[in-house]
């Protein structure tokens, strides 16, 4: 699988697949659409008193979002669990020429940048106090998930470059391993995944607004 790196709009990196037509982030801007979809409409809509937090993430890929959660975690102390979940992992080659702790204007998240790509796969890693970090290397059909979570991210490549992985049968497996009251968001609004959500027992909210020339996003809530 060719990946190439590419800047987006906001200076930051994504990783481009040619042969699937696909990018990992959006090239409006990696961190500003990472930023606005799993941080500031996922992680800041768990209620404040919630410790420890429990995350999942389904598509790794850069480490963008795993980064930007675990600056949230040093900055508000809060304690975060996070397992992610990638099939195909950068090389560590590939993971050294982003750019995120420079556009982000914190070279100090630059050895962070660099433990979450080097990290273990399929064990608890420790990267701070307040974070650990679980890679879970295999497709999401054949993960087996660490406990249960409050929050999901979910960021897989988009339905016409891959419907397997936004499919009732795949959030039946999230919804499943979700707290009551927990949240999944996602940057994807088609019609189909929102129908595929509630099939799966999710109640989907209405009009969230999306990232940077993106009409809406989605948040799902199990009750």
């Amino acid at each position: 699988m060719e990946r190439l790196l590419q800047i987006t709009a906001d200076g930051s990196h994504t990783i481009a697949v040619p042969d699937m037509h696909v990018t990992f982030h959006s090239i409006l801007g990696a961190i500003q659409e990472s930023v606005h979809v799993y941080i500031n409409n996922g992680l800041h809509h768990l209620p404040a008193d919630l410790h420890p937090i429990a995350i999942l993430e389904m598509g790794f890929g850069t480490g963008l979002n795993a980064l930007l959660t675990l600056r949230e975690a040093i900055t508000l102390q809060r304690s975060v669990y996070y397992q992610t979940i990638e099939q195909y992992p950068l090389t560590i080659k590939e993971a050294s020429s982003l750019n995120y702790p420079e556009q982000l204007g914190e070279p100090t998240l630059q050895p962070f940048l660099q433990s979450l790509h080097e990290s273990t796969w399929d064990q608890d890693v420790l990267l701070h106090p307040c974070f650990t970090l679980h890679k879970t290397h295999a497709p999401i059909q054949e993960a087996v998930f660490r406990q249960p979570f409050d929050l999901i991210y979910y960021d897989a490549f988009a339905p016409g470059a891959q419907p397997e992985l936004w499919t009732e049968t795949i959030f039946t497996k999230l919804f499943e391993q979700l707290k009551p009251g927990g949240i999944l968001v996602t940057y994807c609004s088609k019609g189909d995944v929102k129908r595929a959500l509630k099939a799966a027992g999710f109640g989907v909210e209405k009009k969230v607004s999306g990232p940077k020339r993106k009409r809406e996003m989605v948040r799902a809530k199990k009750p």
